[in-house]
């Protein structure tokens, strides 16, 4: 089962996403901005997950 880091982090890329094309459409720049700063938020848990899975699985093994 993966880290729940990883999986918070994948929803908040995609809400970051869903934001960011909000903010393109309705021409606000700043849920636009708020929409990429989501998405970076939301690699770097995602990446953390990722980190602590394979630590996870390297102490199985």
């Amino acid at each position: 089962m993966p880290d729940p880091d990883r999986i918070e982090g994948a929803a908040k890329n995609l809400g970051g996403k869903a934001k960011e094309v909000a903010g393109k459409v309705t021409g606000d720049e700043k849920l636009k901005a708020e929409g990429k700063a989501d998405q970076v938020e939301g690699k770097v848990q995602n990446a953390w997950g990722g980190l602590k899975d394979t630590l996870r699985d390297d102490k199985r093994n």
